[in-house]
């Protein structure tokens, strides 16, 4: 198992702003303390070409971002003050996602992005703490290089992933699906090719019986060349931003249930970790860890 990771994640983030940044250095160090991975199993990305993510992202917004012109509204939209750091974190982490892209389909298995699943950014805009679409940008390289003809974007995110609804919206051969929180951010949902809004206190019951239900037809309809599977661990009854009644084993069991579909059709997967935020740290990193183990189960 191929897993993303570069340690300016964690670089130059304001006291306010490293609980959501935070979780990617400790689950590296849990991921290898359980033993579920080994320090060989992580490649450090590179930095994303400007050609690369333009393919996703409007010019003149790369350009402001890129040379530090946000306005303070943009900023708090974003979640994020603006800095150099920021900026180069961003575009390693979707050069993470795409390099995942390609090794899980060179490899026909599995692999994870220990960041990622930015499904807020709009190609004009960011939000939510999403700055560029990983998935949309990758959607878009693996096309144009006809390395596929066929994805689909599996979001199980407490939040609708609006960011990529609306990028993809006019690309047929990217399918989006987003699972999510009916009254959660944001409060403006955009129209994936598949929504399932949830209402609030949903059961791990009644989370798992619509997610077999969607994706078993959306893989069988679709035939996807490969799946980007967004696992934000915000489902959980904990989450202090989600509003679901998901359980630790619910959500696990929603990871395994995806992996599952993809490893026995022999589709491939890149996974990106998205939101969690649960007041206990370690209740997201836990959570994090069993998408992982997940994962290495329905390869082995």
């Amino acid at each position: 198992m191929d897993v993303a990771y570069a340690p300016c994640y964690v670089l130059d983030v304001p006291e306010g702003h490293r609980f959501p940044m935070q979780k990617y250095a400790l689950l590296k160090a849990q991921l290898l303390h359980e033993g579920v991975v080994e320090e060989g199993h992580f490649f450090t990305p590179g930095i994303m070409s400007e050609d690369t993510l333009l393919l996703a992202h409007d010019a003149e917004y790369w350009r402001r971002t890129r040379d530090g012109l946000w306005s303070r509204s943009e900023e708090r939209r974003s979640g994020f003050p603006w800095s150099t750091t920021m900026v180069e974190r961003e575009r390693v982490i979707m050069q993470g996602t795409l390099e995942c892209a390609e090794r899980c389909l060179a490899s026909g298995t599995v692999t994870m992005n220990i960041a990622g699943g930015t499904h807020h950014a709009y190609a004009d805009r960011a939000e939510g703490f999403c700055i560029l679409n990983d998935f949309a940008i990758a959607s878009f390289h693996l096309l144009q290089k006809q390395i596929v003809k066929q994805v689909l974007i599996v979001d199980c995110d407490v939040h609708q992933g609006n960011g990529s609804a609306l990028i993809l919206a006019d690309e047929p051969r990217v399918t989006t699906f987003s699972m999510h929180g009916a009254s959660n951010y944001p409060l403006h949902k955009e129209q994936s090719d598949v929504d399932v809004p949830l209402l609030d206190g949903t059961s791990d019951e009644v989370y798992l019986h619509l997610l077999a239900e969607h994706l078993d037809r959306l893989i069988r309809d679709t035939c996807p060349d490969i799946v980007m599977y967004q696992c934000g661990v915000d489902i959980l009854s904990t989450d202090k931003l989600g509003r679901l009644g998901v359980s630790m084993q619910g959500c696990a069991e929603r990871d395994r249930m995806v992996f599952d579909a993809c490893s026995t059709r022999d589709i491939p997967v890149v996974c990106a970790m998205g939101g969690g935020y649960s007041p206990d740290v370690n209740t997201v990193v836990q959570a994090h860890v069993n998408t992982f183990r997940a994962a290495q189960d329905a390869w082995t």
